[in-house]
């Protein structure tokens, strides 16, 4: 049953007598409402379907409403999993097992009963748990089982130890793979290709000095210096002996570790090894034979320096997962059982994930907590929550008020960081890295949780400080990156050393992050008018102009964080529209047109993994929920007429909607670097959500015209 606060909310908006206090969807886009003609309206013979679909539909977004608070956190957030990477969880077990840190047995069966799960039908583990199995994560995952207690007689590891043997065994793996497996003694440090810490040391004007470097990646190469240039390693004792045996296909002494520096097997090998890279490995390893002893523990102090503060700064949770175990290994070795580490290890806790069904998996994240909350306030105050879940939203409104980042890091320059004040993180503000797009999401959220209750509205001195934060991220490009303006040239990436991962070396503009910035940017700009008007004014007109020159000649975008261009496409036509875009622009048609040619029989659209790293669509046979409502809030706010499409959309996501309101898990459809996908688990509750508000919205004006007509 339909709750009547919701007929009434609907009747009271179709008749213009409620001034709704809260923006609906088409006044957040304005080419939503131009969109609307009478001459758009279906025929008479249509009209009682119509209104039997939108009586559906106004139920499931109930139900989706409901769900949505009942899965809401105390402190006002949505947390979810954010696992699916499966090199994550065996560098915490081998860290955990080079420091002799307990995991209790409960845990190591968790976490034993996770990688098995992933294993796939040919023996092998993927990058991700979903993709085509690759040495890295099969070599990783088989060391990790053993040293959970699994036997090597164990069925399914002796059809893994098969897959890796028939693949070139661990001298085919990926760097990343090599680096760990060198910690535990399985392979040597002759064997790898040079990572100096003397790099931190140049001066900083040089392009090729890693503070030039993405965040991620830097934060990454800072620890795994130290590990290299001081060989960590573990003795050999009677279980790395024996895994020397299973992981090899001839003798340990025998093997020119040396030779197979470069090798990467072809199932790893998803980034080709550039001549500029393989020029750049010869020389380090040139050069490291000719550094002294003095320049090298300068060096490495310098580099400790660097590893202390990140861990200060973030509570001691790191950048993200992988730094944060490294950053562990280098407390370890440098000293066992000390505060650092024993502070380092605590705050790993944050990253592992109990699923319900009694695993334990590691996360890309400590959380995903702010981005999922400001998407579930904007599907939720589409759906008129402001009227049926008002505590819901005070709530979700604390989060973001106790979560934005208050003050920028001390000494930010030396250290390679840039302004946090007045930003937005991903997770937490213990965390305390700013986003570009969770900053334009947070604040975007914010303004719409201030319009509807002023009297509890973060401080406008707190929302003008995001302001000129955003406007110090955009890239001199146009476009913005993530974390910080782009630092060095895109012929960086000819040097990416890690074979797997695509787009790591600097931080590029990307459709997402330069779409919901404009929009926030444009809200700013009405909100605060006094507020770095030229700048402002200056930083859409730029920002739009690369915006329109990042679609395809297809009419789509293509998604980097997202799979892929159903996600990146919703991007491109919300930034365009945020920019003022009507409906007959040329670049809404098209990319209309571009999505139409991809929905599918049941109404749906269902796009592969594979689409972000071939870079062009890849179907699958079957609609995706979540990418679907992506694709129907684009037709929605591009102002496309074709309502039989739409209203075929609405209808598979109706009918994909569970008992509980909520819609089952499909699949991953987050991805970063354009090969390992990632699962965002409330995508599937607040999307569809989203989607059928807009949808039920429009019919609603529908309904007005009619009536007035």
């Amino acid at each position: 049953m339909v709750p009547l606060g919701y007929i009434g909310a609907r009747f009271l908006r179709s008749s213009g007598i409620e001034k709704e206090p809260c923006q609906p969807p088409s006044s957040l886009f304005p080419g939503l409402k131009r969109s609307l003609q009478p001459t758009d309206l279906p025929m008479a013979s249509d009209n009682r379907i119509m209104r039997e679909r939108e009586a559906a539909v106004g139920i499931s977004v109930n139900r989706a409403l409901d769900r949505l608070a009942e899965t809401q956190e105390t402190d006002g957030s949505w947390w979810g999993d954010y696992g699916g990477p499966m090199f994550l969880l065996p560098m915490y077990v081998v860290l955990c097992h080079l420091s002799a840190w307990e995991i209790s047995e409960e845990r190591r069966q968790a976490m034993r009963r996770e990688l098995f799960s992933a294993q796939r039908a040919d023996g092998g583990i993927g990058l991700h748990a979903e993709g085509d199995s690759m040495l890295l994560t099969s070599v990783l995952a088989y060391v990790a089982l053993r040293l959970l207690g699994t036997e090597p007689d164990n069925p399914e590891l002796i059809r893994m130890r098969r897959w890796i043997a028939a693949h070139g065994s661990p001298l085919g793996a990926a760097p990343w793979g090599k680096w760990i497996l060198c910690l535990l003694g399985l392979y040597p440090y002759c064997g790898l290709t040079p990572i100096l810490p003397e790099l931190w040391l140049l001066p900083k004007w040089l392009p090729i000095h890693p503070g030039r470097l993405w965040c991620h990646c830097r934060m990454v190469y800072l620890p795994a210096s130290y590990l290299y240039a001081t060989r960590a390693q573990q003795a050999p004792n009677d279980l790395i002996q024996a895994l020397r045996e299973e992981l090899y296909d001839q003798p340990w002494d025998e093997i020119d570790f040396a030779a197979h520096r470069n090798q990467i097997a072809p199932s790893d090998k998803l980034i080709p090894t550039r001549l500029p890279g393989r020029l750049a490995n010869r020389a380090l390893a040139i050069l490291e034979s000719l550094i002294p002893h003095r320049l090298r523990q300068r060096a490495l102090r310098e580099v400790l320096r660097q590893i202390n503060f990140e861990d200060s700064v973030t509570n001691h949770l790191a950048i993200g997962p992988v730094n944060r175990v490294l950053n562990s290994l280098c407390h370890h070795f440098r000293e066992p059982g000390g505060e650092p580490f024993q502070a380092s290890m605590v705050a790993l806790d944050a990253y592992l994930w109990d699923t319900d069904d009694g695993r334990c998996r590691m996360q890309g994240y400590n959380n995903s907590k702010l981005w999922d909350t400001a998407f579930a306030i904007q599907s939720a105050m589409a759906a008129g929550a402001s009227r049926s879940h008002p505590e819901m939203l005070h709530r979700a409104h604390g989060y973001l008020r106790d979560h934005q980042i208050l003050d920028d890091v001390p000494a930010a320059a030396e250290h390679y960081r840039s302004p946090s004040k007045g930003g937005w993180p991903f997770s937490n503000r213990d965390h305390g890295w700013p986003i570009s797009d969770c900053t334009a999401e947070g604040f975007k959220s914010s303004l719409l949780l201030g319009d509807w209750k002023p009297e509890t509205a973060i401080p406008e001195e707190r929302l003008r400080e995001s302001i000129p934060l955003m406007l110090h991220w955009q890239n001199p490009d146009g476009g913005w990156p993530t974390y910080e303006k782009q630092r060095g040239g895109s012929w960086l990436e000819s040097l990416n050393p890690s074979g797997v991962f695509d787009r790591i070396m600097v931080d590029y503009s990307y459709a997402e992050c330069t779409s919901t910035v404009l929009d926030a940017l444009v809200r700013a700009q009405k909100r605060f008018p006094d507020c770095h008007s030229a700048e402002v004014a200056l930083a859409i007109d730029r920002g739009g102009a690369w915006l329109r020159s990042q679609q395809r000649d297809d009419g789509s975008w293509e998604g980097s964080w997202g799979v892929c261009f159903t996600y990146g496409t919703w991007f491109g036509v919300s930034g365009l529209m945020a920019l003022g875009a009507g409906s007959d622009d040329p670049a809404l048609i098209r990319a209309s047109e571009f999505l139409l040619s991809h929905q599918h029989d049941d109404g749906g659209w269902g796009e592969a993994i594979s689409s972000c790293h071939q870079r062009k669509w890849v179907d699958v046979p079957e609609g995706h929920v979540v990418q679907t409502a992506w694709a129907l809030l684009s037709l929605i706010r591009s102002g496309n007429r074709d309502h039989e499409a739409q209203a075929r959309a609405v209808d598979f996501l109706s009918k994909r909607q569970s008992p509980d309101g909520g819609w089952p898990h499909e699949g991953m459809v987050g991805i970063f670097n354009r090969t390992c996908a990632i699962n965002y688990d409330w995508y599937r509750l607040y999307f569809p959500l989203w989607a059928l508000a807009e949808w039920h919205d429009q019919q609603t004006e529908k309904s007005s015209i009619r009536t007035s007509g």
